[in-house]
């Protein structure tokens, strides 16, 4: 007998339908066969349906049993094809109405005694499910509230394999509770480090209230112990909040990589990602043999921190140049190639050089220049130039350290950042640009081109500092996001001036 039901693989950040068909057939000895290019896990999966089914009160039939996953040249990865396949069985065997499968979709790991436990990217295999006008779609109880994002799909959350039984013979419906994605999405945020926690530093602030509101990417070089890490992490209290696009975007691929929990399986948020200088190549860009998200992906629609840049390996931060530019990352392996969205705000922190303390007022630096220069060198110049912010943060002075009062919240400063970015989608209305760090040649070319004068600064600032084609570019953008913070529909000389003041690794070291 012939019973098929719907799975689905999840590649890259999409979920595609896998068609389960099992086959009973008589033969001289009883096997259990899966075919359609399953890997280890999928393969495993013959000997959890076996002990699952045992265990609870459902016999397997004494016959030649052969499980194929279409499409067949795709491959078939991880514990999720578990229940589907219990699913097909149990229809070809006759224990439940083999039409009862029409129609649903199924997804979820078994275990020996029959539970069915989570698994990773249910949210995409839900939209999936949902596009394709199922009538429903059978997955773990844990990942019940992941799944009920994908609004206006029925649900059948499960956590037994009776269960399953129950529900294909019409005996039980399984009861589902709502998510609230839209309850979790407008909940007030829980507020994070403040800006005004920081003593002094205020070109370092405005430096990163530049960088949030244009989305630019920045770097910060000062001696140990300035506080270029306390203003990184502030950094995600004056940026916009995420809209309800960008959180399902976030939140899928966090489903991805399991970073979810059954709680909160709602990413409202967004990331702030702080990898250790240790961390693989296949860690920060995402890979594997079927490749994974890496850093750059789980920080999309937020911030990657790199504290200690010089310190991560050449080749780890080579890696970062074309997504930096593009906002997504293919992966090519020999059997497929998958891309990933990449759309981060990238902030790095070093030390000025080796010892830490060149420029520093109150200690001396005993680095030779030669050391400063091998040291600087570790960081390319073509990533260098990606860079749109590079400011100097000093030690602060005692008498800022020993001020009592506070500086400017963060919330007033995102209300700034929040203005400025309403204006950039303003402009960007008819375009696929989000904001002015994204802002193409031609898009330069119209919003953010400079006065007479202005024309005159970068050409001195050009012969002076050697600034390469990019560079230029990006003192553009800059320029353009410091007009949008000052509500200056033309961009003005003094915005350029200021534009080229965070340019500090375009001069020489010291």
């Amino acid at each position: 007998m012939l019973a098929k039901t719907l799975a689905a693989a999840v590649l890259g950040v999409e979920a595609l339908p896998i068609e389960v068909e099992v086959d009973l057939a008589f033969g001289q000895l009883p096997v259990f066969t899966i075919v359609g290019l399953p890997d280890g896990t999928v393969r495993e999966s013959k000997e959890r349906i076996a002990a699952a089914f045992a265990n609870s009160g459902l016999a397997l039939p004494v016959r030649r049993i052969t499980v194929n996953l279409a499409p067949a040249e795709l491959r078939k990865v991880g514990s999720g094809f578990d229940l589907p396949i219990a699913a097909a069985l149990l229809g070809a065997t006759g224990l439940v109405p083999a039409e009862a499968l029409d129609g649903l979709m199924w997804v979820g790991e078994l275990s020996l005694d029959g539970r069915i436990r989570p698994v990773r990217g249910v949210l995409a295999i839900a939209l999936k499910a949902r596009a394709m006008g199922l009538r429903g779609l059978v997955l773990p109880r844990e990942n019940e509230m992941e799944g009920g994002i994908a609004s206006g799909l029925t649900l059948y959350p499960i956590e037994r394999l009776e269960e399953a039984v129950k529900l294909l013979r019409g005996e039980s419906v399984p009861a589902s509770r709502p998510a609230h994605a839209e309850t979790w999405f407008a909940e007030e945020q829980a507020p994070g480090e403040d800006l005004r926690d920081v003593k002094g530093q205020e070109q370092i602030k405005r430096a990163l209230e530049i960088a949030a509101a244009g989305n630019h990417h920045l770097l910060m070089l000062g001696p140990p112990g300035s506080g270029k890490t306390m203003l990184a992490r502030r950094l995600n209290g004056i940026l916009p909040r995420l809209t309800f696009e960008e959180a399902l975007e976030t939140t899928r691929i966090h489903s991805i990589a399991g970073q979810l929990t059954a709680e909160r399986p709602f990413v409202t948020q967004r990331p702030f990602r702080a990898p250790h200088h240790s961390v693989s190549p296949a860690g920060l860009v995402g890979g594997g043999s079927i490749p994974q998200p890496g850093e750059i992906s789980l920080s999309h629609n937020g911030v990657l921190f790199l504290d200690e840049l010089p310190e991560f390996p050449r080749n780890v931060l080579e890696l970062l140049r074309q997504p930096l530019e593009d906002r997504r990352v293919t992966i090519s392996r020999a059997a497929m190639a998958l891309e990933f969205p990449c759309s981060f705000l990238l902030v790095c922190a070093m030390n000025p050089c080796p010892c830490g303390y060149l420029g520093d007022a109150a200690r001396r630096c005993t680095c030779p220049p030669s050391a400063v220069q091998k040291y600087r060198a570790r960081i390319s110049g073509p990533l260098l130039d990606r860079i749109d912010l590079q400011v100097d943060v000093p030690a602060a002075p005692f008498d800022k350290l020993a001020d009592t009062r506070r500086g400017e919240p963060s919330a007033t400063v995102q209300a700034r950042v929040q203005a400025a970015r309403e204006r950039q989608m303003l402009r960007f209305r008819n375009s696929p640009t989000r904001n002015n760090g994204m802002m193409s040649p031609m898009e330069i070319e119209v919003f953010a081109s400079p006065p007479p004068e202005g024309i005159a600064l970068l050409r001195r600032a050009s012969e002076r500092l050697g600034l390469s084609a990019r560079a230029y570019t990006r003192i553009l953008k800059v320029a353009r996001t410091i007009a949008d913070l000052a509500d200056s529909p033309l961009l003005q000389t003094a915005h350029l001036a200021e534009a080229i003041q965070y340019r500090k690794l375009d001069r020489p070291a010291g």
